[in-house]
């Protein structure tokens, strides 16, 4: 289940985000049945989870918090149902840096979403290797997304 809650002052298209990240739990093979949230929060909002959890000021882009401690599966065993955790993104903070990258906001908060995901099942990027690995997996994931999304019928 996955469950997107915009809080912010930020319109955003909540049926792209639940597309991707139904998309990315599925090319992870983690169970359609695993529960996330997304939360769409202000700066005021994130700044303040940004202080309390990573003990650095001011907003942040996006923020995740894993809880079953759940990690992608295989085709031959796809990780079971579980409470994967919740992605909280900052529209605003996405939107300043979209506009530096020279793309759309929706873009951005694309590949947020899906860096927020990667790291609830256990990726980081602290380390050369793990940074290589992360941002080639999600690299790949928002590549097949986008390819997955212009086959997609227009109405």
């Amino acid at each position: 289940m996955i469950d997107i809650n915009n809080e912010s002052a930020v319109e955003v298209d909540e049926s792209v985000l639940l597309r991707l990240t139904q998309h990315n739990l599925a090319q992870l093979h983690v169970s359609p049945d695993a529960e996330v949230a997304i939360v769409l929060v202000d700066e005021g909002a994130m700044e303040a989870l940004h202080v309390q959890w990573m003990d650095e000021p001011g907003p942040t882009d996006v923020l995740s918090f894993p809880m079953d401690e759940l990690r992608p599966g295989t085709d031959e065993s796809p990780t079971p149902a579980g409470l994967l955790g919740d992605i909280v993104l900052c529209p605003q903070v996405a939107e300043a840096q979209a506009e530096k990258a020279g793309h759309p906001l929706q873009d951005e908060l694309i590949l947020l979403t899906t860096h927020g995901l990667l790291h609830l099942l256990g990726y980081d990027h602290a380390e050369p290797e793990e940074h290589r690995v992360m941002f080639g997996l999600q690299d790949r994931l928002m590549a097949s997304f986008a390819a997955e999304e212009r086959r997609r019928p227009r109405a």
